[in-house]
């Protein structure tokens, strides 16, 4: 028979089994912690592994002839020869001339399948950019074709993917790569041109000026307003009722699924006020609605922040409330609603689901020039490319997705430095 324990064994025990149980408790955060840094490792080595051949891109190196007689341009500075010109039609005749021993028009149709079917006009744009080249021979490395570029990188990695490829064509690209003319080169197409139903030829240049203009507008309607809104309630409104109200919506808005949003931005701005669809304005307008609720909330948090003996120090020198709230609360308070304007703009470069409701899903090959033109944004460019069937398209969408992550961090990663750079101990 075991002897009762006396108050110090028991004080032991109970210390003991505290200790335990803080202990696990720590490992259990430790393994929390550790799983979700794994899951965010096997995240980005994912994306990344997809996506990082979207950076270079095949290109095919022949010797190309400006001949009048084959495009049928002698004057480049008109431009209806410009719009009738068979520009198709020197690419082809280097290709000919590069595989003199192909003939039959199926192989040759597998020949063309060589390059890109906007080769032609990338030569043509070389062309009115340097007039003298009418006429004249040179060696062009030319963008190849995305099954070619597929297949290329593919077979340097030891894996060759031929799926769509032909016997002829593979040996024609053996032939290039022993005699050095076909190699990958930095894709620059990826940051300069639009959207295109050729992968090779797409690019995120108009996605991304359609979310700069986006977030342009809803930054200089949010900021304002939100800030603004935020003032009044902590410092002017009146402890009521009313004001409960308000401020509980202002918390359940920010609950909202985003969708909600891009309803009623269909519903108000486009069917009632006639807004165009696919713009940059009504994008804005949208994620304006969708952002002020966290930066109201962050704002007021951060009015909350300055201690009450600035306001009773300022009110004490005869300052007036308006006086005071505008010289000495804002000032104090304006990092943290800088921070949290930054998380808010973030949250709206993200979001997807409230513009595909306002038509920004459209296929928009045009650079946005402004705030009017018909645009697309870098999500909703993801969201297209991610339905597309080619299999190029499967690396473009994850680059697209390492571009709007780059994006994301830099902005998050801006907020914590203002933060911690201009916040204020008392």
């Amino acid at each position: 028979m075991s002897k009762p324990m006396n108050n110090v064994q028991k004080i032991q025990h109970s210390l003991t089994k505290r200790k335990r149980a803080e202990t696990r408790f720590r490992w259990y955060g430790r393994i929390a912690i550790l799983i979700g840094l794994a899951a965010v490792m096997m995240l980005f080595t994912d994306i990344i592994s997809k996506g990082h051949g979207a950076f270079r891109v095949t290109y095919i190196q022949l010797e190309v002839e400006y001949d009048q007689g084959l495009i049928g341009v002698t004057n480049l500075t008109d431009p209806a020869q410009l719009q009738d010109g068979n520009w198709g039609a020197i690419p082809k005749a280097a290709l000919r001339a590069k595989f003199t021993d192909v003939s039959g028009r199926r192989d040759k149709r597998k020949l063309y399948g060589l390059l890109s079917n906007g080769a032609g006009f990338d030569l043509k744009d070389r062309l009115v950019a340097n007039p003298l080249l009418l006429g004249e021979k040179e060696r062009i490395w030319i963008l190849a074709d995305d099954d070619i570029d597929t297949y290329y990188k593919s077979w340097l990695d030891g894996e060759p993917y031929a799926a769509r490829m032909s016997d002829k064509q593979m040996a024609w690209i053996d032939q290039l790569h022993n005699e050095g003319n076909i190699r990958l080169q930095f894709n620059s197409n990826l940051f300069t041109r639009g959207d295109s139903r050729e992968p090779e030829q797409a690019g995120i240049r108009g996605a991304i000026m359609g979310s700069l203009f986006t977030l342009i507008l809803t930054l200089l309607l949010s900021f304002p307003i939100g800030v603004s809104a935020a003032i009044y309630l902590e410092e002017f409104a009146p402890k009521n009722r009313w004001t409960d109200f308000i401020e509980v919506n202002i918390n359940n808005l920010a609950a909202v699924p985003s969708i909600i949003f891009g309803l009623l931005g269909l519903a108000i701005f486009i069917n009632f006020f006639h807004v165009p669809r696919s713009v940059p304005i009504v994008g804005g307008l949208v994620l304006t609605l969708m952002t002020l609720p966290t930066i109201i909330i962050t704002s007021r948090a951060a009015i909350k922040s300055v201690p009450p003996s600035i306001r009773e120090a300022a009110l004490g020198m005869g300052a007036s409330k308006y006086q005071m709230v505008l010289h000495h609360v804002l000032p104090l308070a304006l990092p943290g609603m800088l921070t949290g304007a930054i998380i808010g703009m973030a949250q709206a470069l993200g979001e997807t689901a409230p513009l595909l409701m306002i038509g920004m899903v459209a296929f928009i090959v045009d650079i946005p020039a402004g705030f009017t033109d018909p645009a697309t944004v870098l999500p909703v460019q993801i969201f297209l490319w991610a339905d597309s069937p080619e299999r190029a398209f499967i690396e473009k969408t994850s680059a697209a997705i390492m571009v709007l992550l780059s994006f994301l961090i830099v902005m998050n990663t801006t907020a914590v430095w203002l933060r911690k750079r201009l916040e204020r101990r008392w």
